[in-house]
């Protein structure tokens, strides 16, 4: 029998075991096997956690010098680029997802560090126009505090590097919850953090369920900020938790994105970033473009291509670098995937290609890439994220009436629009009710472009240099300037 993979967790700069000595297993999705065993985080591990952050910002990390901050993140950048393939072997066990994008987002992650490294000192105040003699005011930019950073199973590396990046860069300290169901990589990060001799407490990393851990860790007095990345239903959790704290959130949620491709799109550009929006990853992407709108004129043509090129997606085991969609992370994920396609069909949706487990199965997650044509998107395979590899298309006639039904959704976090007029392509895309729309392009991301969405989506701002704003407070200071007594306190002019 394999010897199980053995992890602690990252407080005050020490490997510790949860106080209660729990354990769980993390399962490779690809065999449906157990593969590490890590600590599940009591409320006292919290504890623990939050008060050595508290600590380390009461020390020197808030009061060293922006560049100096700045050092840290590179270092960790480095860190990355040196590691990338171990990190997205790693990655790859826990989650699924294909090793040749593993590796190379670990890379491309540490352009993220970079970024911020270079902003940390340059996020300025302001001088205010008094309207008062003799007093000056001015604006400075503070950190906040303890962050509190949740993230998913799906992408943690890089939606660590979204809030970890800024947070440290302006002076906060964080204490980093890694999803229960994939958190490896996240400990095998802070190994590398650990390495760059950044001060004990400022980075600590637990792992756990939503309760005791989740909770215990959104209504702790000493949170300051709540940076989540997950699903709709956990953040109304977390939100009323934050009343305990009074702390700031901000919410990076699930979506339902809608794609409209008009007939006089390039049809071979329009369906490769489809085929990316939807089925890369295996369709487990918060901006998963999982909504298909066809213009009418091409829609038989369109669709047909669409399947025939879904079809040829090589599915197998994600190390393999001949591999272009591997096996889905949890089992949970499948099932739900199935009863709504399931569903789908009962209330007429016709399956195109796909609908049912990959003979893979058998041991780990596989479900194929999946096409339903649906007559309306009330349908629930239409209408509800499923974060999976599965794609519903429907038809439509105007533009008018495209965006309506484009915006006809609980979510807003990203959307697509594919069409040769510019003038076209700049009125949809402004039109559209979502955080971020791509123009004959699809899931992409940069350091410098924020994103983020509406409704159901969340609120709030990642990557970009409207974060790193996120994680500071605004402090105002009054200066008297006049070497003569100030006012009679009691003089009303």
């Amino acid at each position: 029998m394999t010897k199980l993979k053995q992890y602690k967790m990252f407080i005050n700069g020490e490997w510790v075991d949860s106080e209660s000595k729990k354990t769980f297993e993390t399962l490779n999705p690809e065999t449906n096997k157990p593969w590490a065993i890590v600590p599940e985080a009591s409320a006292k591990d919290v504890d623990k956690a939050v008060k050595a952050a508290q600590k380390a910002f009461e020390g020197e990390w808030p009061k060293l010098l922006p560049r100096d901050r700045g050092k840290f993140l590179r270092d960790i950048g480095n860190q990355l680029r040196e590691n990338a393939e171990m990190l997205g072997e790693i990655e790859t066990i826990d989650t699924g997802k294909l090793f040749r994008e593993t590796k190379k987002q670990a890379n491309y992650i540490a352009e993220y560090y970079d970024y911020y490294a270079g902003l940390a000192d340059k996020v300025e105040g302001t001088v205010l126009p008094i309207d008062k003699p003799n007093i000056q005011a001015i604006t400075t930019r503070i950190p906040i505090g303890v962050i509190a950073a949740i993230v998913p199973w799906n992408s943690q590396m890089f939606l660590t590097a979204t809030k970890l990046a800024p947070a440290l860069a302006m002076g906060n300290t964080v204490v980093l919850k890694s999803s229960e169901l994939a958190p490896a990589v996240i400990f095998e990060f802070a190994k590398l953090i650990e390495k760059t001799g950044l001060p004990k407490g400022v980075l600590n990393v637990v792992t756990g369920f939503g309760d005791p851990c989740g909770k215990a860790l959104t209504t702790h007095n000493l949170v300051e900020k709540i940076a989540f990345t997950g699903g709709p239903e956990t953040a109304r959790h977390i939100i009323k938790n934050s009343a305990e704290n009074l702390s700031e959130v901000s919410l990076e949620l699930g979506g339902k994105s809608p794609v409209a491709v008009f007939d006089d799109a390039k049809q071979d550009n329009a369906i490769n970033g489809i085929v990316a929006g939807v089925f890369g990853a295996s369709g487990q992407s918060c901006i998963a473009g999982s909504r298909l709108y066809i213009q009418k004129g091409i829609y038989n043509e369109f669709l047909s291509k669409l399947v025939q090129r879904t079809e040829k997606i090589k599915i197998g085991a994600p190390m393999d670098s001949e591999t272009e969609m591997g096996p889905l992370s949890n089992f949970k994920q499948l099932q739900i995937i199935e009863k709504n396609i399931k569903r789908t069909i009962e209330k007429g949706g016709k399956l195109k290609c796909g609908g049912k487990r990959h003979s893979f199965s058998n041991e780990g997650y596989y479900f194929p890439p999946t096409i339903i044509e649906c007559d309306n998107h009330n349908l629930p395979t239409a209408k509800n994220e499923l974060f999976g590899p599965v794609l519903s298309v429907m038809k439509f006639d105007t533009e008018e009436e495209v965006l309506k039904q484009m915006n006809d959704n609980q979510y807003g976090l990203s959307s697509g629009v594919y069409t040769s007029d510019l003038a076209r392509g700049m009125r949809v895309s402004k039109a559209i009710r979502a955080g971020i729309t791509f123009v004959n392009t699809y899931r992409l991301i940069s350091p410098s472009a924020p994103f983020g969405g509406i409704k159901d989506s969340g609120y709030g701002k990642e990557a970009g240099i409207e974060s790193i704003k996120d994680y500071t407070r605004v402090k105002t200071t009054w200066f008297y300037t006049s070497d003569e007594p100030s006012l009679d306190p009691f003089s009303m002019r």
